[in-house]
Order: C-alpha cells, then sequence, then structure tokens
C-alpha cells in the first residue's frame, strides 16, 4: 500500500553534534513542529530532531534543511525478544512504499541492552521479513555500499526502531563543490556558523580564509533564499511511492520564494588555486554573480566603511597536518580585524583556543561543533578597536 499524499509520516533529521538546535530552528522555519522523542526510555534528540508530515514536508525539508545531515521516515517501531518476533514484525512494515524487488539494501545496525545484539543476525533477519512481504529477496549489500536502500535498525531493551533513509548521499553534498581546497569545510557546518553568527542577510559579510568558498557560497544561498538542496538527487526520487508531481510543485514554490536583496559577499584568500576552486564552485551553485572573489592576504583586506560580519575558518593545522606556527597568524588577523573592521561582528572557527585567544576579541562562550572528526568550536563576539587583554 502506498502512502496518500495526505498520509502523516514520522521523521527524523539527523544532525552532527553542536548542530540539533539549528536542524529544530530551521524546521520551526519551515513550519514543520519538532517533538520531543522518547523511545522506550531511550532519548533520542541528542542526535537529531524528530517531526511529522506527509510527503510533500520531506521533499520541502530535504531541499531546504541547510544543517542536517540526512533525513530518516521511521518505517516501524516494535518490541522484538527474539529473531522469529523480529521476522514476522519486520514483514508487517509496508516496505512496498520504498523498495523495488531485487533492490540492492544495506543495513546499519546498533543494539543495547536487547536480547538480539549480533547485528548480522538482526540484519538478516529483517531482510528475511523484507523477503515475506515483497514476494522477493532484496541484494543485500555491504555497509559501504552507496547504491543500495540504508535502512537503520536500532534495538534499545528489546524495542526495535526501523528508519528508512529518503536523503542517500549526505545532506552536506548540495551538488556544487566539484572542487575542493586542503581541508574543505563540510556546507552544513559552513550553513550552521552564519546562523550562529546572527548575520541579518543583509549587511556586508566578509570571509578573508574562504578556501575553496563554502562559507561565501552558503551565504549568497541563505540571503537570496534559495534552496540548498535544489540541484541534487535523493533516494526518494526513486522510491515507488515518490509523486513527480508533488515534487515538481515543491520545486517551483520554493524558486518563487527568492529574494533581490543583494547582500556585499567578499570572500578573499592568499591562494590563487583555492581561490580558482571557490569560483568554480561559485558558479555551479549558480551564485557566483553574488560573490566578489580576490586574491589577497588578510592584512590586505578591504572591507566597505559601514558595519557588517566576519565569518570565516582560519588555518589551525591539524586537518591540514602542517606543523606550521600559526600564532602570528593570528596575531595578525585580531590586529587586522581591529584597525579594518572595528564594531563589526566576528564569527570564528578554531580547534585551538590558545590560537583563538590570540585574536584578542571579546567572544561570548563558544559553540563546540565538529568539523571531519575533530572538536573545534566556534567564537562569537564584536570587534572592538582596543584588543581584550588591554581592557
Amino acid at each position: 500500500m502506498m502512502p496518500t499524499n495526505d498520509e502523516r509520516l514520522h521523521f527524523f533529521a539527523v544532525a552532527e553534534p553542536g548542530l540539533v538546535s539549528f536542524v529544530k530552528r530551521e524546521l520551526i522555519e519551515l513550519n514543520l513542529q519538532p517533538i520531543e522523542t522518547v523511545e522506550n526510555g531511550y532519548d533520542t534528540s541528542s542526535g537529531g530532531v524528530s517531526f511529522t508530515g506527509d510527503l510533500r514536508d520531506l521533499y520541502r525539508a530535504s531541499i531546504w534543511l541547510r544543517t542536517a545531515s540526512r533525513i530518516l521516515v521511521r518505517a516501524g517501531e516494535f518490541v522484538a525478544a527474539g529473531f522469529s518476533e523480529l521476522r514476522r514484525k519486520t514483514h508487517n512494515l509496508s516496505w512496498e512504499q520504498y523498495l523495488r524487488p531485487k533492490e540492492p539494501i544495506t543495513f546499519r545496525v546498533t543494539s543495547h541492552a536487547s536480547k538480539l545484539y549480533v547485528k548480522a543476525s538482526i540484519a538478516q533477519e529483517v531482510c528475511l521479513g523484507i523477503a515475506d512481504r515483497l514476494g522477493t529477496h532484496p541484494v543485500l549489500t555491504s555497509p559501504d555500499h552507496s547504491q543500495g536502500q540504508l535502512i537503520i535498525l536500532r534495538m534499545v531493551r528489546n524495542y526495535c526502531t526501523v528508519s528508512v533513509d529518503s536523503s542517500g548521499e549526505h545532506l552536506h553534498r548540495r551538488g556544487y563543490r566539484l572542487a575542493t581546497a586542503k581541508a574543505p569545510l563540510r556546507e552544513t557546518l559552513a550553513a550552521s556558523m552564519l546562523l550562529a553568527s546572527r548575520w541579518d542577510t543583509v549587511s556586508p559579510l566578509l570571509d578573508p580564509f574562504c578556501g575553496s568558498g563554502t562559507i561565501p557560497i552558503e551565504a549568497a544561498l541563505l540571503a537570496h533564499h534559495i534552496p540548498p538542496g535544489r540541484n541534487r538527487h535523493f533516494r526518494f526520487q526513486e522510491w515507488p511511492g515518490f509523486n513527480q508531481t508533488r515534487w515538481e510543485e515543491v520545486l517551483e514554490a520554493a524558486e518563487s520564494q527568492r529574494t533581490l536583496v543583494s547582500p556585499l559577499i567578499l570572500a578573499s584568500d592568499r591562494d590563487a588555486g583555492a581561490l580558482r576552486n571557490a569560483g568554480s564552485n561559485a558558479k555551479t551553485a549558480g551564485v557566483a554573480e553574488y560573490i566578489a572573489f580576490s586574491q589577497r592576504a588578510v592584512s590586505d583586506i578591504d572591507p566597505p566603511p559601514c558595519t557588517g560580519w566576519v565569518v570565516t575558518n582560519p588555518p589551525y593545522g591539524r586537518r591540514t597536518k602542517t606543523s606550521k606556527d600559526l600564532r602570528n597568524l593570528y596575531d595578525r588577523f585580531g590586529d587586522v580585524l581591529r584597525s579594518k573592521c572595528p564594531g563589526w561582528q566576528a564569527a570564528v572557527l578554531g580547534a585551538d583556543e590558545q590560537l583563538l585567544s590570540r585574536l584578542r576579541l571579546h567572544f561570548e562562550p563558544g559553540i563546540s561543533l565538529s568539523n571531519g572528526g575533530i572538536r573545534v568550536k566556534l567564537a562569537r563576539g564584536r570587534v572592538d578597536e582596543t584588543p581584550r587583554s588591554e581592557k
């Protein structure tokens, strides 16, 4: 049985550490109300945000969410203390909504305090339950196989939650970053930095360490109200229950929401190769005309006389595997901000508290995030003419 256009479904927007609050805020702006979920005594809110909606809402959330990693559809929840029970209850789920006969599938399994704990055996029984439902055995692929339909199974105290991935590739893959610098910033993290900076999307924005251009590109998408997922493919487009007409309506509605406001977005880097990549990525994203790229050292930035925002990810030496001493760079960056950007708001991502302190800015308590597996902090504050240590 296929879902009707108005059938209410249960979704879970997966978020990386530190980004849950941003995903929740985005859902509210889309008029999709987050719901608190505790599954068999297990709080799921630390890994994402639950919400309900219909197929249109799934399509809308998929193209508009800037900070979520992927969106799961909760296919079913039930108690299973034995393998026969697991297979039987799996058979009762509406797999024909998500799978075609003999379609490749891959499982991601976790088990905590449950009688069923061998991951391979859990996956095998669920696979048999799917075969019972569809009348044909699906093709089971390895977990790293990117082409199969991902099914996520979580066992907690014998309570099984079955989720179907609707996204396919990670949602940070917008489809525009074809060329990268040494340590590219994930698009979801760049979008979170912009939201956390409280940029008003009207004032000038400056990124003096733009690398492959992720922050200015995400800023242009945000300012012009362009959905970041409009040009990519989603796994749900391959489902038997995919509604092409409804999908086209969602895309058309999104296109009509573009704004004409065009804030000044300045992006610079001293690396000519990185700038070429940034320009190419901005062109692919369709926002090249909204960004002013220039090759220059941080000491040569030329911000406008009005106030604005500096949102940037300066090098911190870990991901690029360099032993170069960055203390002088941070000292100089702080001095440049005070001399050229007084009164501006600053949001700086860093992995080293000592390096961030060398900026001598008046930062608020930072936001802990993760960048490529590295624990980082987003420091936010106002640029004053007087260094912090001199006050």
